[in-house]
Parts: C-alpha cells; sequence; structure tokens
C-alpha cells in the first residue's frame, strides 16, 4: 500500500493558474496570513526571469535574526534551469522558519518545478482562467456578497454582458454598484451604472479631481481611458478646469451673471466652476494651475507613460487641495 502524501504545509505553496487576479488575490491572503502570525516578518518578492541562483540563495538561507521570512517567487515559468533546479532542492527540506510562495500562470514551461512543490507537500493554490458566463456570473455575485450586498441574477447577467471577460472590471464593478446603490443591485442599477460609465469624458475626470475626490478622479480615469479618451483631452479637461476655477475665485463677485460678463464666459460655464472652486484656496489653484502645465508636457511625449502621468497628476492635485484648501477636506 502506497504512503499516503505528506500533509500541506504553509512553508511550501504553490499559486497556480491562468486568472492573474486570482493569482494575484492568493498571494495577498498568504502574505496576510503570514503577518498576522508573523508581524515583524521579512517580506521578499522576487521575479524569476533573470533571477540569479545566488540571489535565492541569499533570502533562503537562515536567518541569523531568528526572523520568519515570506518569499514569493513570480513568474517561475520563466526560471532558468539552474534556478528551477534550485526552487526543486529547497522544497525538499524547507526551511521551518520561512514561507516559500512560487507563482506560476499554468501551462507546461516549469511544470514539473510545481509537481516538485506538489510532491513536497505544498499547499495548491489553483487560479484557473473564468471562461465560461456562468462562472463569470457566480465570480460576480461572490464579488457583491463580500462587498457587502446582493445582486439579482439579471442584474449580474447584464453586467457581465456589458464588462465581458476581465475580472478586475468585473470586480471593481461590482464593488462600485453595491456602494453606489446599497444592499440590492438590480438590472436597472447595472444599466444605470453602465451607462455613466460609457458616457466618462475628459470633464468627466476633470470635475472629480476638482471636487477632491481622488478615488473617484482615478475610477474615471480607468473608464476614460478604457473607452478610448485620449490622454490628452483628458490633461486638456484637468487643466481648463483649474484655471477656470482659479479665474472665477480671483473675481470678487459671486454673482454668476456678473462674472459671466466681466470673464466672457457662459453663465453655466461660471456656476460650474463656482461650485468646484469651493474648498480651493487661490495659493493651491496656482500651484494646480502647475501640476497641469506639467502633465501637458508629459502626455505629448515627455513622459514614459501617459497613463501614468495622468495619475500622478490627478493624485497631486487633490493632494495640493486637501493641504491648501480652505477647511473644507477633500
Amino acid at each position: 500500500m502506497a504512503a499516503a502524501p505528506p500533509a500541506p504545509t504553509s512553508r511550501l505553496r504553490a499559486v497556480v493558474g491562468e486568472e492573474e487576479l486570482l493569482r494575484s488575490r492568493a498571494v495577498s491572503a498568504v502574505r496576510a496570513a503570514v503577518l498576522e502570525r508573523h508581524p515583524d516578518a521579512e517580506l521578499h518578492d522576487l521575479p524569476a526571469q533573470g533571477l540569479p541562483v545566488g540571489q535565492l540563495a541569499d533570502v533562503l538561507a537562515p536567518s541569523l535574526f531568528g526572523t520568519h521570512r515570506l518569499v514569493v517567487v513570480t513568474g517561475v515559468h520563466e526560471a532558468a534551469g539552474a534556478l528551477a533546479d534550485a526552487l526543486t532542492g529547497y522544497a525538499k527540506d524547507p526551511d521551518p522558519d520561512l514561507t516559500l510562495v512560487i507563482v506560476h500562470p499554468g501551462g507546461k514551461r516549469n511544470e514539473a518545478l510545481v509537481k516538485a512543490f506538489t510532491a513536497a507537500g505544498a499547499a495548491v493554490d489553483d487560479c484557473p482562467k473564468v471562461s465560461s458566463v456562468g462562472d463569470r456570473i457566480a465570480f460576480v455575485r461572490n464579488e457583491v456578497r463580500s462587498a457587502g450586498g446582493r445582486i439579482t441574477p439579471d442584474a449580474a447577467s447584464a453586467l457581465v454582458e456589458a464588462i465581458g471577460a476581465d475580472l478586475r472590471q468585473l470586480s471593481s464593478a461590482a464593488t462600485q454598484l453595491v456602494s453606489d446603490f446599497g444592499g440590492t443591485v438590480d438590472a436597472d442599477a447595472v444599466a444605470r451604472f453602465h451607462r455613466g460609465q460609457a458616457e466618462v469624458t475628459g470633464f468627466t475626470v476633470a470635475e472629480r479631481v476638482l471636487v477632491g475626490d481622488r478615488q473617484g478622479s482615478l475610477e474615471m480615469l480607468r473608464w476614460a481611458l478604457q473607452r478610448g479618451v485620449a490622454h490628452v483631452l483628458i490633461a486638456d479637461a484637468i487643466a481648463d478646469g483649474v484655471r477656470t476655477a482659479a479665474r472665477v475665485s480671483s473675481v470678487r463677485s459671486s454673482n454668476p451673471g456678473d462674472l459671466a460678463r466681466t470673464l466672457k464666459m457662459p453663465p453655466w460655464k461660471v456656476k460650474r466652476a463656482q461650485s468646484q472652486a469651493r474648498g480651493w484656496s487661490i495659493d493651491g489653484l496656482q500651484q494646480a494651475i502647475g501640476v497641469a502645465a506639467e502633465l501637458n508636457a508629459d502626455v505629448k511625449g515627455a513622459a514614459a507613460s501617459a497613463d501614468y502621468a495622468l495619475e500622478r497628476a490627478i493624485r497631486r492635485i487633490v493632494a495640493i487641495r486637501r493641504e491648501t484648501g480652505r477647511g473644507v477636506r477633500g
């Protein structure tokens, strides 16, 4: 009679599968569990591609200080032969004061490494591709439940139909729906939410920035970029919003009609700018104009990543409002 396989141990773990979001969550769960038991644990995240065997040996060597260590090696399908051999060798006699996690996206490359970890008693987190519509609907229901709400069957189907297969987008939408519409999400709420996201423009992003809503700004930015709104249009909208708020704030009169005549602007734009200028100081708006000017250059080629340049500028402008504003929290 064959001996029973060794019981899984937290000292070794393999996170395996095509679904990136599930892999990320599995690693985060291990990290949280380790830190709960060992608050002072050392954390090491190492990409396998190009990782020298010596560097791996250094982090796997017994600690001189006796602290627990968590070592996560990602992308082990790209590990060189010597590195895969070193990981396999370590798995045969793991350090009791170290948790080693390997992350593999599935497939045949270095599949033997995962099998070696499994044979050595590693716990395995399976993260298969969520490919069927039914599985994605079940995923949405779980996400809504985790956020503290419930979603009707037709609403879950509508959300999957509207967004598609991207789990991160589905997760974000599910969480936002619960936040926007409360405990129960129905098909009408999904329709209203999706219609709102489809209508996102650079001015939608700018409006959230000016009122100091960092989370909302970044969410609107993500939706705008996903829907193909040009980086330069978003940057221009932010710059226009900041400049207009500054112009309105610089004139003593608060009467929209007087301001519209003085500034030669439509009354509706004056009213919107007055609303967006609340909580700003003149100094803060001047600083924000400087950030917007830098952003304009960045999205036109000065920055390596226009996406990152937009996100960074949004964070900076919201922070300026919070730090220099007139007694209003952003």
